[in-house]
């Protein structure tokens, strides 16, 4: 009866507001009072801060009566993955807390809390405390931890598939698996709204050790009503690029914009954002005032103050990138506006979902294509959200980096015995196959500094005291520590420079670190010939070579997820056999003409590979439509094959359909293709041949460095630069592949270079598709509307913007 009158409680406030509770939300505050683990998966704007709030004051309601004691401090927290959604998280919270007359306290904790907040904070803490994964840390490394957490009854992960593929989803792992050992009856819940693997993420989340019997997984049973519109070029170019950004159907952009109350208009990078921002007020001037701008390199206060303006229907139009794709509260938001292909299926009904953004509203979202290609995204777009296919997030499982990270933040707070803690690490997802060997490693580490470093006090961290308490007694080891907790890294800019002086620019280390010397690439308009990379220096010289890869830049060019990947092939064959209903499809079909007329289009069980000359060469273009960052890894691979049977030299361009190879010579593809050219036998050896792999690993292990500890970031105000901690991590690299190639560390770089950077499982199986298709060699006389994207990305770089496209408009012509 108790319970039931918590229930009731929450039911009748729900009533007060004119709503009625979802059956998952019921189903959610039953699960969490009957103290179960557990997953909430609903969509956007369906009230999953509510499903999980409610069962956190209902128990709270149901026990006020009799004996039961008054809870003290700290009793729920509540994880954020971006400090934008902790604002909607306290304003539901007050909003429902207020509302039931509970006398709890509810504060955000975050990088932008105040120090005197955050001192309050550690004099008395709130019932309720939402703050992120990096913040939570930071209250482990502090003095008393234990304590602070002993009345602790529930986690809630908001976003966890946001997390969960990184390396801040394995802090958690481990926050969590610190906390269940201090709070004995502690509850772990998670939110998610859009992820493939929904099962293996609870398996992530719990650990290892939870109880089945007492694990719930909640899956609404909601459809989210969602309605894609394409914004149609009035005529379909046959030879597509994508350099104008969608900027071509800004006429018909402004007026949707105008038509609607709200609106957010998505792009993928800060420079597209800018450009349109200010080609929409060129269009229409009279917009000034009423739009805005927001993504990451805008200041705080400015993004807070377009949030609050969003929500207060101050502003008309938003123009940003993914810095507003979760949790902001905007109540008035009625239309969505992407531009260009969004690459990923849940990106795309996470940002339709912040319109209709209430339970049982419409969401709509206007898809923009910058290429006419792109039409076919549209529809492979909507047909994976009318099935739900959603991509899934890969755990990243064995981060020994994050590990020994976690293990000095223990020691900085309250210390740890290694027996319990060992066994609450095994607990965990990411480490339940850590074995003996590499536990004492881990501790020799962050006690002598392993094999390599022993002679060095510095890396001496963490003393262990007579009873084998393993704690940091330096006040200056704790600070530095406390100032570098956390696991969020970015590809670094590396300066480009001549071997005789003078600087050229910027490039992306992503890039760049895949090359090896010798190799050519094609940057600010040169052709350059890498010499060698020196710290944040990537040093060369002028190279004669009509050939070379072309730099991808990873901001403007994000891949075609592997689910999406897959709808767009299967949309090409609807588009191919007249069998779909899609308006996208047959707004192509003039396109996919021209493309049969002039060679092929490959139906699927086909791959076609087009062989012409031009004057920049000869060209072979192959079309896997597999994304980006895959046919990067293709092209090397058979580039390199190529190179074995005859010696040239290829010119390298991708784009998310295809890849070109562009020599000055002949390309012997016929006699490839004899010699089992996409085989996966040998494949490791061939990729680490084919692409500077050590290279790759020396760069990843920079960020590795720093998570460890290994190397001290800076102090506020007085960070330093990436070129100081590309050295000393260089530096760390060389010691431990010369005297400790076992360094758990070392072998963490490439494992991580090769599943995370390459992709390696998601190439092979790319290459196992393509070896059981039918080989079509097309001998077009002239370039293809498939070929023709991917020859102007090699262009990008030999011309400034306008020169380009005069350049293109040129080569449309005389392809014709």
């Amino acid at each position: 009866m108790i319970v039931a009158a918590g229930s009731s409680l929450i039911k009748k406030w729900f009533s007060d507001k004119g709503w009625d509770a979802f059956a998952f939300q019921k189903e959610a505050w039953s699960a969490y009072r009957s103290g179960k683990n557990g997953l909430i998966n609903a969509p956007t704007g369906s009230g999953k801060t509510y499903a999980m709030l409610g069962g956190i004051l209902s128990e709270y309601l149901s026990f006020q009566k009799g004996d039961y004691k008054q809870p003290r401090g700290l009793q729920v927290i509540w994880i954020t993955p971006i400090r934008a959604l902790s604002k909607e998280i306290h304003l539901s919270s007050k909003r429902m807390i207020d509302g039931l007359n509970i006398p709890w306290e509810v504060s955000v904790r975050t990088g932008d809390t105040s120090s005197k907040e955050r001192a309050r904070q550690s004099r008395k803490m709130p019932q309720i405390l939402i703050t992120t994964p990096e913040s939570l840390h930071l209250l482990l490394a502090q003095k008393n931890a234990a304590k602070r957490f002993k009345n602790l009854k529930a986690v809630v992960c908001d976003e966890w598939h946001e997390l969960m593929g990184s390396k801040r989803g394995v802090m958690m792992e481990l926050a969590l698996s610190r906390l269940k050992f201090t709070s004995k009856k502690l509850r772990v819940w998670g939110i998610s709204a859009t992820i493939g693997n929904m099962e293996e993420s609870m398996e992530v989340l719990l650990g290892s050790d939870h109880d089945p019997q007492k694990t719930a997984f909640i899956k609404a049973d909601i459809k989210k009503e969602l309605e894609i519109i394409s914004v149609l070029p009035d005529e379909v170019e046959k030879f597509p690029w994508s350099g104008h950004l969608g900027i071509k159907l800004l006429a018909k952009v402004v007026p949707i914009i105008k038509e609607s109350k709200t609106t957010l208009i998505f792009t993928n990078t800060r420079s597209q954002c800018e450009i349109w921002y200010q080609r929409i007020l060129d269009e229409d001037p009279e917009l000034a005032g009423q739009i805005a701008m927001h993504h990451g390199s805008i200041s705080r206060e400015l993004r807070d103050w377009v949030e609050d303006a969003l929500h207060d229907e101050r502003l008309k139009a938003v123009v940003c990138t993914s810095s507003l794709d979760l949790g902001v509260d905007f109540r008035p938001v009625e239309t969505i506006i992407q531009i260009g292909g969004p690459k990923g299926v849940a990106r795309f009904a996470q940002r339709a979902g912040r319109s209709g953004h209430r339970p049982g509203e419409k969401s709509k979202i206007y898809f923009v294509p910058t290429h006419s290609l792109e039409l076919i995204e549209a529809a492979a777009l909507r047909k994976a959200i009318d099935q739900n296919y959603m991509e899934e997030r890969t755990p990243y499982i064995r981060s020994f980096d994050v590990l020994v990270q976690f293990l000095t933040t223990l020691a900085v707070g309250d210390g740890f015995y290694p027996d319990e803690t060992l066994e609450q690490i095994k607990s965990t997802f990411s480490f339940n196959s850590i074995n003996d060997d590499e536990w004492l490693w881990c501790l020799d580490f962050i006690t002598t500094g392993g094999d390599s470093l022993h002679s060095y006090n510095e890396y001496h961290k963490v003393d262990v005291l007579e009873d084998n308490l393993h704690k940091v007694t330096s006040r200056k080891v704790a600070m530095r520590h406390r100032l570098q907790i956390g696991a969020i890294v970015s590809d670094a800019m590396l300066t480009v420079k001549f071997v005789s002086g003078g600087r050229i620019g910027s490039i992306e280390e992503s890039f760049i670190s895949k090359l090896k010397p010798g190799d050519v690439f094609w940057f600010a308009g040169r052709s350059l010939e890498l010499v060698r990379i020196k710290d944040m220096v990537v040093q060369v010289k002028r190279s004669k070579s009509k050939t070379g890869k072309v730099p991808s830049w990873q901001g403007g060019r994000m891949p075609l997820s592997s689910n999406l990947s897959e709808m767009l092939r299967e949309k090409m064959q609807e588009a191919i056999l007249n069998t779909g209903s899609d308006v996208e499809l047959k707004t192509i079909q003039p396109l996919l003409n021209f493309q049969k007329e002039r060679s092929h289009v490959p139906l699927e069980d086909e791959f076609l590979i087009e062989v012409f000359e031009s004057r920049d060469g000869y060209h072979c273009c192959m079309y896997p439509f597999d994304g980006r960052f895959v046919h990067e890894g293709i092209a090397s691979l058979i580039a390199y094959r190529m190179s074995l049977l005859k010696p040239i030299s290829f010119s390298i361009a991708v784009n998310d359909y295809g890849f070109e190879l562009l020599s000055d010579q002949p390309v012997p593809i016929q006699d490839a293709i004899d010699n089992n050219l996409f085989t996966t036998d040998h494949l490791m050896d061939d990729i680490q041949n084919s692409i500077n792999a050590s290279e790759m690993a020396r760069r990843r292990f920079r960020d590795i460095a720093g998570i460890s500890g290994l190397v001290f970031k800076g102090y506020p105000g007085k960070s330093k630069s990436d070129r100081h901690l590309q050295s000393s991590s260089q530096l760390f690299f060389v010691v431990f592949r010369d005297y400790e190639p076992r360094n758990l560390l070392y072998k963490e770089a490439f494992e991580e270079a090769l599943e995370f950077q390459l992709e390696f499982n998601r190439l092979f199986k790319a290459l196992a598709r393509i070896n059981s298709q039918k080989f079509i060699l097309s001998e077009p006389e002239k370039p293809t509307p498939f070929a023709f994207p991917v020859m102007v990305d090699r262009l990008r770089e030999k011309f400034i913007a306008e020169t380009l496209e005069n350049r293109i408009q040129k080569m449309q012509l005389s392809f014709e």
